[in-house]
């Protein structure tokens, strides 16, 4: 099996160009239009193509998370302490095979960045949200987004909330807004978003990449750039490459929701192993089904088929997911109490059943006799002394599970709802330069967003806001260096 790559156009067959610019940005979502922006205000002459129409990008699904930290406005406003240093060692220990050059620059330049976005035309709201939730429900500026106060990441770094949500309510349409109000920046310095217009190939000039050739429609053209930025999304929505380089979404394509637009199918990722780039992390995926909110849903243990506890279930959703994901059978169910069981906020993970005993619910789970109650009595024991030697669930979220009857919600793929998305991409420097195998920048060709490897490359250690943060940040690095490259 292989995935099939557009071969590069020759310089030499172009017979005329439909436009000619310094930077060329193919994707007008959040990496695509931050890279725009830096680019045009640098004093480079740039446009920008997108497939789809305004407000189609993938950014537009996302709940408005940007995951900032090292002692940003919000952050000193709510009083919570956080420095790069303790920001990048949380990041590091959750994706530890990220480049620590990249890490350590996105925390560095996590305040100013911060401030780059608001000064698109908005403000974070100056508020903490304390519950466990996947999003804020209102507009609260602040909250936990990933698993830092969990173990063993808390351990290692000191915790801080570093998700900050535009202030929209509800789960969707921060982003959105963000993208808009950078699109209106563009408008104000003369640069055109063009909608409906797909890029079909690299055209290139021996090894250096010098435009890209496009089609509208019933129109197709070729425009010439000094520097073209890829950011054209992931690729969710390419059944051949999720096979290819992905099969743990697999399940999720197939019973569950992949998180992208239809344009989504991988086409930068490919532009840039057309002219020479490498691929790392490609099987890297987020997917989750959250059991919570309510928050108490936490309190319950998490096993697998066999009855035996897989994770400490104060962590991420998706780390929560990947523990599932990983088991035989990719089997998991959530077992609460009648003290702690709830009406769950998402109806995404099913409630089996009701059982007056242990006993009744093994039989009912098909979990072999005795196992689950040995989990149980074990766990119950424990978290009466506020002790969780096995799993190290953080103290405020023990208590024994001794109240009958009991419960069990169902995390097993195809019974739960799974949602998810890439996260492997194109190897890029710091500055968003694609890579060829030698490590050595493919000349004039830059790749940001979900379509480049930078710093989530797994869904278990992933925290709310690093895709918009990263996209965001990495797509101003790439636009300044491409500007600077063309003058």
């Amino acid at each position: 099996m292989s995935v099939e790559i557009p071969a590069p156009v020759p310089v030499d067959s172009v017979a005329e160009w439909s436009d000619e610019v310094d930077v060329l940005v193919l994707g007008a979502g959040m990496a695509g239009v931050s890279a725009a922006l830096e680019a045009a205000r640098a004093g480079a002459r740039v446009l920008v193509v997108d497939k789809g129409g305004p407000g189609t990008c993938t950014t537009a699904m996302a709940g408005g998370h940007f995951y900032l930290g090292g002692g940003t406005a919000v952050q000193q406003a709510t009083g919570f302490e956080d420095t790069p240093t303790e920001m990048a060692t949380y990041l590091q220990a959750v994706s530890p095979d990220a480049d620590p050059a990249k890490i350590q620059a996105y925390c560095e330049d996590s305040p100013e960045h911060f401030d780059w976005l608001e000064g698109l035309g908005f403000e974070f709201e100056r508020s903490y949200y304390p519950e466990k939730a996947v999003v804020q429900p209102g507009t609260q500026g602040l909250m936990y987004t990933g698993s830092e106060k969990a173990w063993p990441y808390a351990e290692q770094a000191r915790p801080a909330p570093r998700g900050h949500k535009v202030p929209v309510p509800g789960d969707t349409g921060g982003a959105a807004m963000v993208v808009s109000l950078a699109v209106e920046r563009l408008t104000e310095l003369g640069v055109e978003v063009r909608y409906d217009t797909g890029a079909t190939a690299l055209v290139t000039d021996g090894e250096r990449v010098v435009g890209a050739t496009w089609r509208r429609f019933t129109e197709q053209g070729a425009i010439r750039a000094r520097a073209v930025v890829i950011a054209a999304g992931g690729f969710v929505m390419n059944q051949e490459m999720i096979d290819f380089y992905a099969p743990r979404l697999q399940a999720l394509v197939a019973k569950g929701m992949p998180l992208g637009n239809s344009h989504d199918d991988g086409l930068g990722i490919r532009l840039g192993v057309s002219v020479g780039g490498l691929l790392e992390h490609m099987e890297g995926a987020f997917f989750t089904a959250p059991f919570y909110p309510p928050g108490r849903h936490v309190f319950g243990i998490v096993v697998n088929a066999e009855g035996r506890r897989i994770v400490n279930e104060d962590g991420y959703h998706s780390r929560t997911a990947s523990a599932v994901f990983e088991q035989p059978g990719q089997t998991g169910y959530l077992i609460l109490d009648s003290e702690t069981i709830g009406e769950p906020y998402y109806h995404l993970t099913p409630l089996i059943d009701g059982w007056d005993t242990i006993e009744e619910m093994e039989a009912g789970l098909g979990i072999p006799a005795g196992n689950l109650q040995a989990t149980l009595a074990s766990y119950n024991e424990h978290a009466a002394r506020g002790e969780d030697p096995e799993h190290h669930k953080a103290k405020e979220w023990l208590t024994p599970l001794d109240k009958g009857p009991w419960g069990a919600f169902d995390l097993s793929p195809g019974k739960a709802f799974y949602a998810g998305f890439t996260l492997g991409g194109l190897r890029v420097s710091i500055d968003g330069e694609v890579l060829d195998g030698s490590g050595d920048p493919v000349p004039g060709v830059y790749s940001v967003g979900a379509g480049a490897s930078n710093i989530a490359l797994d869904g278990a250690g992933y925290s709310s806001g690093t895709q918009l943060g990263e996209a965001s940040y990495f797509g101003r690095r790439a636009g300044r260096h491409a500007a600077a490259r063309t003058r």
